[in-house]
């Protein structure tokens, strides 16, 4: 099975970072958070990537194709220019197309312009460049097997950025609670779908999750993976922050 990244938005959110790099490159423990995402795909047996790219794709494509260098010990003869992999076999058996989808193109879009690199695969898991979670991808694969929908998405129930109070009819504030898990679903990213959702996807420059999955959600062909492991959106500077010290505390998502 393939797995479909988004690494194509510009991380107006994170600009600190951004600014400089794409989003899926930004470092969390010396790796882009691109590369932990796909160590955690990889440790279910899922090693062939599709990158839709877009700001600054060309700098994504350059860290892969410079990655045995980066990440060995390496033998140069001057003269000849050989160049050799000391360690080859710690480096990862990863296949990954780089699709360049357009610097102003929405997810759907995307991925419409990916189709062809997922010829004869009839579900393909998909998720963003940006969230990291301890997800068991088998048992996900396995329950989208199971039924016949078109979308399975991890739901989970994200922790609140904000406290909360809590007040009575009469507007008297009973309670405070600081940062409580949120008890409405929200989509996590890790998804796996059935090839025919290209049936709803044209080369229109739309969002997935605005305008193709309701769709789908009102002809009932959308199932939630209930998730209540855990999970880290790279959205803001602060998630930079705060994923940066859980690697060096506890990675939770490091299964690998």
């Amino acid at each position: 099975m393939k797995c479909v990244i988004f690494c194509g938005g510009k991380g107006t959110r994170l600009r600190e970072e951004t600014k400089f790099i794409p989003k899926p490159l930004v470092e969390v423990g010396g790796r882009p958070i691109l590369w932990h995402i796909m160590k955690i795909y990889s440790s279910y047996g899922i090693n062939d990537f599709i990158l839709p790219l877009g700001y600054k794709g060309d700098m994504i494509i350059r860290y892969f194709m410079e990655y045995q260098w980066r990440n060995s010990d390496v033998t140069l003869n001057l003269k000849s220019n050989h160049i050799k992999i000391e360690n080859n076999d710690e480096i990862e058996d990863w296949n990954i197309t780089f699709v360049d989808t357009g610097m102003e193109s929405k997810t759907a879009l995307r991925l419409h312009k990916v189709k062809k690199y997922l010829e004869g695969e009839d579900n393909f898991c998909l998720t963003y460049g940006d969230g990291v979670a301890n997800v068991n991808i088998k048992n996900l694969v396995d329950y989208h097997l199971k039924h016949n929908k078109i979308v399975s998405i991890t739901g989970l129930h994200p922790r609140s950025k904000y406290g909360l109070m809590l007040k009575d009819e009469d507007n008297i504030i009973t309670k405070f609670e600081e940062k409580p898990i949120l008890k409405e679903s929200v989509n996590g990213g890790f998804m796996v779908i059935n090839k025919r959702i290209f049936n709803y996807i044209t080369d229109e420059n739309l969002m997935l999750v605005e305008s193709v999955l309701p769709k789908l959600a009102k002809e009932s062909e959308i199932k939630v993976y209930n998730f209540d492991g855990f999970w880290h959106c790279m959205d803001t500077y602060r998630d930079y922050e705060d994923l940066n010290r859980m690697w060096n505390d506890k990675p939770l998502w490091k299964i690998w």
